[in-house]
């Protein structure tokens, strides 16, 4: 770490903030990161812990099985030991590096970040009592209250929080069948295999990351060397199901041209978007801000195209493409009809990143606590099960509008830790999540759009800053402080 740059960026903080009333201990409190120790003195360090309630444990008993053992659900565990007498916790994870730092893998796949400052082990993090098995289960039995193992293991519970996460689907796209389907963290050898080379890329494991910097840089050289007018085609592809951060497919194209950038190469290079949908983004605020940025910066974009296929030895990726047109007059609606079209769509690339569906694991979204779309249908203020009164589900599997970040497990976990232990008290669930989320938007080395917002689709900025600007404020808290907050404040139950 440059603390040379560090101690300038936050004196410029200060200054900043200062203007607005703020001090730096104020503005980390809103954004709750209180477990970055380093970016404040010791004493506002400890004058915040004393802001905190003092905790009321409960002397309610019960059998408690997490399944699940990364953010969401050690996070949790954490959680619920600070606030039980008697805990009496189980967390059932097969992978020794659960709890890896995921949001950082954008950082490492444009080479600020090295692969191993991502990198934790589970068993650091596994709080005070609480048992791990490490294996995987892989069915659920929620009328028995039962969980069986690929051991063979038959676990029973009094209570279930399910927080397995989701499944990258890689598997569905024509061409890479063989990559089959994977997790952020754990053994991805066999995706491996299959993409990381040859100018396709995924930022969403952890060494996909590394594998996108060494593409990356191998594209950026393509576009140094570019004559005659070439341009080095770049492709990023945002898929037709929910994802992990919805910002994701769009910081590594911001970072791919922060690269060619400071290479000299910009000018050879063409960065093309390909979403499903037809927006930057949900909210219409911060869409508008993305399109403006991206006309600024040049980028190409497609909205209602797919990646459906990749023919590697030839570099073409494969979309469909979709539109509406107008169709015949109908007298009894008084309207025209509108007829859906689409077609398939061959695109060459030199650089391809590709986000992949995002789905929920078959043993999940087949068993009796999934649903016909594969997640966890909770009530979504409360995260209890919508048909199992002892069932809680967080994190990316929970079927929640816009749960599929860092930032909504923050919230979501101490929701839920509430509404459990009520529910073991026999008392009426007091807390609601109310769906905020984060997204903070790398736009360029050195400056971020933090993006927070709810269920209301309106920005809900934690700052008394304008949150459509783009500031090197955000920046610094996405590189120094977030992930502190996360590993040392989330995992041990308190951010």
């Amino acid at each position: 770490m440059d603390y040379k740059y560090l101690n300038n960026m936050l004196s410029k903080m200060d200054k900043d903030l200062s203007s607005k009333g703020m001090s730096r201990r104020d503005a980390m409190k809103l954004a709750g990161i209180s477990g970055a120790s380093f970016m404040m003195g010791g004493s506002d360090l400890e004058a915040m812990e004393k802001d905190q309630k003092e905790l009321v444990k409960s002397g309610v008993n019960g059998k408690i099985v997490i399944v699940g053992g990364g953010l969401a659900g050690m996070s949790t565990a954490a959680r619920l030991t600070l606030n039980l007498k008697n805990p009496d916790i189980t967390v059932i994870e097969p992978n020794k590096q659960s709890v890896s730092y995921q949001p950082g893998q954008t950082l490492v796949a444009a080479g600020i970040w090295d692969a191993d400052e991502i990198v934790y082990n589970r068993d650091d993090f596994v709080p005070e009592g609480t048992k791990i098995i490490e294996d995987k289960v892989i069915d659920f039995d929620p009328t028995n209250n039962q969980v069986t193992t690929a051991k063979g293991q038959v676990i029973d519970y009094d209570y279930l929080i399910v927080a397995t996460g989701l499944q990258l689907d890689f598997e569905r796209i024509e061409g890479l069948e063989h990559a089959g389907r994977a997790y952020s963290t754990g053994d991805n050898s066999r995706l491996h295999k299959a993409i990381g080379n040859d100018g396709i890329c995924s930022i969403y494991t952890g060494e996909g990351a590394a594998k996108t910097w060494v593409e990356m840089q191998k594209a950026i050289e393509l576009a140094k060397n570019a004559k005659d007018g070439k341009k080095v085609q770049f492709l990023f592809t945002h898929p037709s199901t929910p994802i992990k951060c919805g910002g994701a497919p769009k910081k590594i194209m911001y970072l791919t041209n922060a690269r060619l950038k400071e290479a000299g190469a910009r000018e050879n290079a063409e960065l093309t978007f390909y979403p499903n949908g037809g927006a930057m983004f949900g909210v219409p605020e911060y869409h508008d801000t993305i399109h403006e940025q991206f006309k600024r910066e040049g980028f190409k974009w497609h909205y209602r195209t797919n990646l459906i296929g990749v023919e590697k030895e030839n570099k073409i990726a494969i979309f469909d493409s979709k539109w509406q047109e107008k169709g015949p007059y109908d007298p009894i609606m008084k309207d025209f009809e509108v007829i859906s079209k689409h077609e398939k769509i061959r695109v060459p690339y030199d650089f391809l990143h590709i986000t992949p569906d995002a789905v929920a694991p078959r043993e999940v979204g087949e068993s009796d606590i999934g649903s016909a779309k594969g997640w966890v249908p909770v009530n979504k203020e409360t995260l209890q099960h919508v048909k199992f009164d002892n069932v809680f589900s967080l994190g990316d599997i929970a079927q929640v509008p816009m749960g599929k970040t860092g930032g909504s497990i923050r919230k979501q976990y101490k929701v839920l830790v509430d509404n459990l232990i009520a529910q073991m008290e026999g008392k009426k669930l007091p807390s609601k999540y109310a769906g905020y989320t984060v997204c903070p938007l790398i736009t360029d080395i050195g400056t971020v759009m933090l993006a927070e917002f709810d269920w209301t689709v309106k920005p809900t900025p934690s700052f008394p800053l304008d949150p459509l600007v783009e500031r090197w404020v955000f920046w610094l808290m996405k590189v120094y402080a977030l992930k502190p907050m996360t590993m040392y404040g989330m995992l041990s139950g308190k951010a």
